[in-house]
């Protein structure tokens, strides 16, 4: 298949098109900083048309990733660079696939878990609720609710009539690569920071990055599937046990744990939001399940076990690597 990922030179952007260019498919990544990699990479802006629009033209599958990230204060321009990085690309990539004389067989788009209330019992996507206006949640937690309602609502308002559209609402994809949400999180517990953050009651959504990239090749292929997609492990825990899972895949025994305030004081210094530890997110994909989609790993102990190990080969490696080049200067 020709595969073209607006907005896939990210974490996520790299997980999928590392494997399906392993598989033979012809990966193309639209990109505003191109550079060198193993599949093609082209030019676009994330907002208006381009040469880039050639390559959604007879394209069999377009996964839309585009968007700037959260980890960020939500003050005024970001606000703004948030919801229009995503509201832009998406409106850009709609009508790409409008004006196809060959428009792709399937359009991913990227959403969030996110847009769920924050709430302690289940979510999914027949019985979920949506959040926005939950009484114990801060008025600024309804930010990244709203930049996702407002993403689904371009999706759904495309006028793509032959072509499937799935809104991907991802938890938070898993894996040791660097600067990804496990490695920031190891990097915590290896020192003695993993303990609970606030209370610990609040549920964690989490998905194995193996599992991320099954679930989207399982999207692809069942064409039954369609619409509103969660992307996330069957077991979500309390960030109390997520963390201990955390150090015991690692051989901690103590993690000092995070008031509240000492949360909201350090979001303030590194300049980002306590939604993203405090959130309640408690999601499970339903529609995955419902139609045959085997997680691979399925409960968090088991998951947090396998990444601290890839994490020591991959870190490995690159000490190896490291130690050569250092070598071969001698």
């Amino acid at each position: 298949m020709k595969i073209v990922i607006p907005g896939g030179s990210g974490h996520l952007g790299t997980l999928l098109a590392r494997q399906f260019h392993r598989r033979g498919d012809e990966v193309v990544v639209l990109s505003r900083r191109p550079h060198a990699t193993r599949w093609r990479m082209v030019q676009w802006d994330g907002r208006t048309a381009g040469e880039w629009v050639k390559e959604i033209d007879g394209a069999d599958v377009v996964i839309n990733l585009a968007g700037r990230s959260v980890n960020c204060r939500y003050n005024a321009k970001n606000r703004e660079e948030i919801l229009a990085s995503r509201i832009l690309s998406a409106r850009a990539v709609g009508e790409a696939i409008a004006a196809s004389a060959r428009p792709p067989r399937l359009w991913i788009q990227a959403s969030t878990a996110t847009i769920y209330a924050h709430r302690y019992v289940t979510n999914d996507e027949y019985k979920g609720i949506l959040g926005g206006r939950e009484l114990d949640a801060p008025d600024s937690w309804r930010f990244s609710v709203d930049v996702a309602r407002a993403w689904e609502d371009w999706v759904d308002d495309a006028n793509t009539p032959t072509t499937r559209k799935i809104k991907l609402r991802s938890a938070i994809v898993m894996s040791p690569e660097r600067r990804a949400p496990f490695e920031i999180l190891l990097r915590l517990a290896r020192f003695g920071l993993g303990g609970r953050a606030g209370n610990g009651a609040q549920f964690v959504s989490w998905i194995h990055h193996l599992d991320f990239v099954r679930a989207v090749e399982w999207i692809i292929e069942d064409e039954d599937i369609c619409g509103v997609v969660n992307v996330a492990s069957p077991n979500p825990l309390p960030n109390e046990e997520f963390m201990r899972a955390i150090r015991e895949g690692w051989g901690i025994g103590f993690g000092l744990p995070a008031s509240r305030w000492m949360l909201e004081i350090g979001a303030a210094i590194i300049g980002t939001e306590t939604e993203l530890l405090l959130k309640s997110r408690r999601v499970v994909a339903q529609k995955l399940l419902d139609h045959g989609f085997e997680f691979r790993f399925p409960t968090w102990p088991d998951a947090a076990r396998d990444l601290c190990d890839e994490w020591r080969e991959l870190n490995g490696r690159e000490l190896r690597r490291h130690v050569l080049a250092g070598s071969s200067r001698f």
